[in-house]
């Protein structure tokens, strides 16, 4: 169970990271779009995140009917 969520949630913390590293050099270039910006951001860590969710669910599917 352990590497099914490990393996369905690494992707998204890796590109999770990456985009707030991104959001941060947009930032420091442009300071006048940091509402847009983070608000991007968020709307796409959130869909993201939602990956890690479904790994779970599939990981505790199947810890709990096999």
């Amino acid at each position: 169970m352990a590497l099914a969520i490990g393996v369905g949630v690494f992707a998204a913390g890796l590109s999770e990271g990456h985009a707030a590293a991104k959001a941060v050099e947009g930032i420091a270039r442009n300071p006048e779009a940091a509402p847009v910006i983070t608000r991007t951001m968020i709307i796409g860590q959130a869909i993201t995140e939602s990956n890690s969710i479904y790994a779970l669910v599939v990981a505790l599917v199947i810890w709990l009917f096999l």
